[in-house]
């Protein structure tokens, strides 16, 4: 599974970094604004890390982890922040 997201974070954080590039952060968030479809698709990836944020934060809570750190960055950069949060999990214990 570790493999798995480290590879998800990998490619998706070099195509984000690549995007960026291209047409800066505030040009990603007017590109998201630029129709109704693309609105939708906003719309559906907040509502989405508002769902995962409130796992992680139930996950850290229990396990003792810190949260703040993983819920910035995924205000901010979306998906990472979870799968940053996962890949660096603790294994558990045998």
């Amino acid at each position: 599974m570790r493999t798995v997201l480290f590879l998800a974070l990998a490619a998706f954080g070099a195509f984000s970094t690549y995007a960026m590039w291209e047409v800066g952060y505030l040009g990603i968030w007017q590109a998201g604004m630029a129709s109704l479809g693309a609105w939708q698709v906003l719309l559906d990836l907040v509502l989405m890390s508002c769902i995962a944020l409130g796992f992680l934060w139930q996950d850290a809570r229990r396990t003792g982890r810190t949260l703040w750190p993983f819920a910035l960055l995924t205000l901010a950069a979306g998906s990472i922040g979870p799968l940053l949060y996962l890949l660096l999990r603790p294994a558990p214990a045998s």
